[in-house]
């Protein structure tokens, strides 16, 4: 059954994890998985936003996944770039906004040219925006972020001491995007592998065993339907966020 309107979450992350062993499993290549997730990528996408959730972040490409075969990395890099191609003039009529976080500027060429088009063209949109996490990695997004506020301390626009999380914040990639309200991670792993670490402080996490080529809909609202269960106190006791109950009206 879906969540209540008012409990769906406005921003879901997703850590789409599976594709290779959906592949292996039935004994076809890697890159079949590969690219059954990119059309559970689409088909997510716009379930997310019919389901009324006003961002998703999902985490299509890591630092780390550098470390794979030369052959898969190719594959993974060309899929995106189709993808993209593909899907331009359905986000453009749908009125989807493509944002991304990561080190884009190491991805090759072809890859850059379709996400500057494509970012170009639907960033005027807001009632909706997906966010691909590119050559992402939270672990470099910090070491980045530290650099660049660094820089601003020593340039003046920033005072040390007056340090604070809202400040050092602006220098993520994430600087004027909501943090996490709930990330899913699919295919039974129970680890967020260096995603969204300090904006994800306060999510709530949902570990699903199905791997994402599988991910549907359904899923993803039994999902949304878990996270509508959670109290979320963000530091504060439960008694805290109750409404005070209404005094007794005065006797006349």
């Amino acid at each position: 059954m879906p969540a209540p309107a008012d409990n769906i979450p406005p921003h879901i992350a997703i850590i789409m994890d599976g594709t290779g062993r959906w592949a292996t499993q039935r004994g076809l290549p890697r890159i079949e998985g590969h690219r059954r997730g990119v059309e559970t990528v689409r088909t997510t996408t716009f379930a997310a936003r019919d389901l009324g959730v006003r961002m998703l972040t999902l985490y299509a490409f890591s630092i780390e996944n550098w470390k794979r075969p030369e052959d898969e990395v190719g594959a993974l890099m060309g899929l995106l770039e189709y993808y993209l191609k593909k899907e331009l003039e359905t986000f453009v009529r749908d009125h989807v906004r493509l944002r991304t976080i990561g080190r884009t500027g190491e991805l090759p060429a072809g890859v850059q040219k379709i996400l500057r088009t494509t970012v170009e063209a639907t960033k005027h949109f807001t009632d909706y925006t997906l966010v691909l996490a590119l050559n992402y990695g939270s672990r470099t997004e910090t070491v980045d972020a530290a650099r660049a506020y660094a820089a601003a301390v020593a340039a003046g626009q920033e005072k040390l001491n007056n340090g604070s999380w809202e400040s050092f914040s602006r220098y993520l990639y994430t600087a004027d995007m909501p943090e996490p309200d709930l990330v899913i991670r699919t295919s039974g792993e129970k680890r967020i592998s260096n995603f969204l670490l300090l904006q994800a402080a306060y999510a709530e996490f949902v570990f699903t065993p199905v791997l994402w080529p599988d991910f549907t809909k359904a899923d993803l609202t039994a999902a949304i339907a878990e996270f509508s269960r959670r109290e979320r106190r963000f530091g504060q006791t439960s008694q805290q966020l109750k409404p005070a109950a209404a005094k007794p009206a005065a006797r006349g």
